[in-house]
């Protein structure tokens, strides 16, 4: 069951330049209780990326961190 997919320009008149947003909407069968599900992305280039992937490594490391402070005591096996 494919997910339908939609792409819009950003609001940049060039079609390369600008940010680009997909849209995701979920088929009737993978819906979870039969809730209509969307997912947009926003991709962005230049100095807007820039930014966006300084704040996603910061909450990445973030979540790392308190992963490594929350263990449950399970330790892989070496």
């Amino acid at each position: 069951m494919a997910s339908e997919q939609e792409e819009h320009d950003g609001n940049s008149g060039s079609v390369m330049g600008g940010a680009r947003i997909i849209s995701y909407n979920l088929s009737e069968g993978e819906r979870p209780g039969g809730m209509k599900v969307r997912f947009k992305v926003r991709v962005e280039t230049g100095r807007k990326a820039a930014v966006a992937e300084a704040r996603q490594a910061d909450a990445i490391r973030e979540l790392l961190l308190w992963a490594r402070q929350h263990r449950t005591g399970h330790q892989p096996a070496e």
